[in-house]
Parts: structure tokens; sequence; C-alpha cells
């Protein structure tokens, strides 16, 4: 869900305020340091697109650039090649566009600082880039738009470094229906989504199911060979009613599958009360019509203050995965630079890992176990689609 891409000055005096609330342990800085740490899903392509910044240095505004990334321990971010979900792009060549157009904004990037990044195309590149003390760009497509109907596109994405599509985002498209659109054309996976995911295998390209319809999601689980990604999902029993979030039956499937469900930070994504407080201020802007949308959204907050999710609330949804499923199928994907300044207390920005580690170290978590959730368990699902696809490609 995209709730504006840029935070602003505002939004990291919060974060600087907040900071203050958790300190985390050596040893919870040396895990997040010494370990791979992936987050599957951070959206700076499409932020530095609308407001264009150096990530490589620091940046004023923003939840991701390069020094509090160090800070923070990440060290394999998923950058999202994000596609507006509308009928501007679906299908008349702009996604196919815009994806090529952020994907090379990630190339630049790393050019630009090769001391500091480089791109990611498979697991050896994560270990060895992570033993040169490079930080490793990979990437992920955020809605299948680009694909345009046609199987080409696909490998040519995956030859520009895509390792996952979200194959649906906020509207239902040629591939799949979305969890938000209230109209199911295709009840699930269009005919040429089916399709697709039987070639996603094929070439080790993860299928992410974060965003499409829970019928979508079966028909997923039911053709997919290799071990699925919820890139940026949390959970429906803490947001009931939520059909983005996923539910105990679906964890259950996804563990069947041997996927990985990463999980989202965004409060609304955490607690119920902050998706309640996005109805509300919907509700009340409809009531107001003819005000400007930027205005009414500041003045609507600063008389009803949004209900932060915390870093507690975050790890309630690690906790429940663990217990429901099992360690091996949870990981983090915070949607940072995606979410606007909705981020739970304690974990505002990419330097805050190290609180969320100290919140599992305190919940009794092991090292290995908390190895797991940084980037082991996606590690192994990405293995495995690439095992899977070398079957096809030798």
């Amino acid at each position: 869900m995209k709730l504006g891409i840029a935070l602003g000055a505002l939004a990291l005096a919060v974060s600087s305020a907040y900071a203050t609330e958790y300190q985390a342990s050596e040893r919870a800085v040396k895990l997040a340091h010494d370990n791979i740490l992936i987050d599957t899903h951070i959206d700076v392509p499409y932020r530095i697109k609308n407001k264009w910044d150096d990530v490589s240095q620091a940046t004023e505004g923003g939840d991701f650039d390069y020094p509090r990334a160090v800070k923070g321990g990440l060290n394999a971010p998923f950058m999202s090649i994000y596609i507006p979900a509308n009928l501007e792009f679906e299908g008349k060549g702009k996604s196919y566009q815009l994806a090529n157009q952020l994907i090379d904004g990630m190339e630049a990037l790393a050019h630009r600082a090769p001391d500091k990044f480089a791109m990611a195309y498979n697991t050896d590149d994560i270990y060895q880039q992570f033993s040169n003390g490079i930080m490793s760009i990979a990437m992920g497509m955020e809605n299948g738009s680009p694909i345009e109907g046609e199987m080409k596109n696909l490998k040519h994405f995956y030859d520009r470094g895509v390792r996952y599509i979200t194959l649906a985002h906020s509207q239902s498209n040629h591939i799949s229906d979305s969890s938000y659109d209230i109209r199911r054309k295709w009840k699930g996976l269009s005919p040429f989504g089916k399709e697709l995911v039987v070639e996603m295998n094929k070439i080790g390209m993860l299928i992410d199911v974060s965003h499409i319809s829970d019928d979508a999601f079966y028909q997923v689980m039911e053709i997919s060979k290799v071990p699925v990604v919820a890139s940026h999902s949390s959970l429906r029993k803490y947001t009931p009613g939520f059909e983005r979030n996923m539910d105990d039956d679906m964890l259950k499937a996804l563990a069947k599958n041997g996927g990985v469900i990463q999980i989202n930070f965004g409060s609304s994504f955490v607690t119920a009360k902050a998706g309640a407080w996005y109805d509300k201020r919907e509700k009340a802007q409809e009531a107001a019509k003819g005000k400007d949308t930027t205005d009414f959204r500041a003045a609507f907050r600063a008389k009803n203050p949004f209900p932060f999710a915390t870093l507690d609330q975050v790890l309630d949804h690690i906790d429940h995965v663990v217990k429901l499923i099992g360690i091996d199928h949870v990981g983090i994907g915070s949607d940072y630079d995606g979410v606007g300044d909705s981020l739970p207390v304690g974990l505002k920005d990419v330097s805050t890992y190290p609180n969320l580690v100290q919140g599992l170290l305190d919940r009794g978590y092991s090292d290995s176990d908390i190895k797991k959730i940084l980037g082991g368990n996606t590690l192994r699902v990405w293995k495995q689609a690439e095992a899977y696809a070398s079957k096809f490609t030798r």
C-alpha cells in the first residue's frame, strides 16, 4: 500500500524522538551486523523517481539511505520496482517503460557508488558481496503489469535482475485479482496468470503472493512447484477483515508450500486501530468534498493523532507465525519508503533493525532463530527457486 512516499523532516523528527525509547544491546547490534539481513520490500526506486535523492549519502527525508542502512545492519535490500495500479499503466506500454526506468535507477546507484553497492542477481552474489562488505541491491517487481501479457517480458525482466514479482497491486490486472479490488474479474488468477506462475518457476523468478486475492493465493499454491514469498504482508489475526494480510489457513498453506511471509511494518498492517483511522479519515474527506486533499489530511491528522503501532506489536506478528507454522517461514518485509509516516514506534527507518533483534532476544529467540528471520529463510526459498530453475536451463 502506498500512503505517501516522502516522509519529510517531520517524520525524521518523530523518528529521532522515538529512537531514544529503544536501546538495542551490543549483542543485538552484533547479530544485525554480522549476519545477512535481507529486507524484501523497500520502495526507494519510486521514492527517488518522484523526487531524486542520493541515497548513497545521508538524506533528510525517506526511510532509507546508505549510512542509516549500515547502522541498522541492512546488507541485502530488495528494492521495489513499483508500478502504480491504474488504467494509465495497465496494458498500454507505460508500465513496461516505467519498470525499465526504475531498474535503470538502481543500476545507476550501484554504478555511482561501487564501494557501497552492487547489484545482486543470485544467492551467490549475496554471500560474496556480504563477505566483501558491499551492500547488495536485489530487486522485486511490485505489480506484474509490466509483463503486459507477453512471456518474453518475463524473461526480459529476469535478465534485468528482477527476482520476484508481486502478481498484482491495489487493482486487479491481466494476471490476478487484487485483495483491494472488489471486482473479482478472474475469480483468482487469469488464464495467463496461471501460465505465468509455471514460467516463473521455470526461470527462477519467485512468486510474491502479497496483494493478491485469497482465491488467487490458493490457486498459486496449487500451481507453484517451488516455495513462494509474501514479500510484505502481515497477519489478519490482528487486523480482522483486512484481506491484504494473511489468515491462519493461508499461513498453513504457505508452510506446506515451504514459503516465507515477510512481515510488513506499516501500522495499518500491524494493528486494526491504524486501519480504522484511515477509514475514518476517508469518510471525513468524502463529507468535505471540494477541500484540498493535502490540506484536509494535514488538518485531520492534527485533530486526530495517528495511532502508531509499536515494535512489540510487530513482534506479536512474528511470534504468531512461529507458533503456528514454525521458525522457517517468517522474515522481514518492512515496506520502508512505501507506507509514509505510519511506521511503528521503534522501527522508524532502516537504522532500527537492531531494535527488532533486541525484541526477539527479549522474547527468547535464539541466535540461530534470529539469523533465519533476518535473512536465512529468504535465502533458503531463493536457493530452492534457483535449484528448480536449473533443471530447465541446462
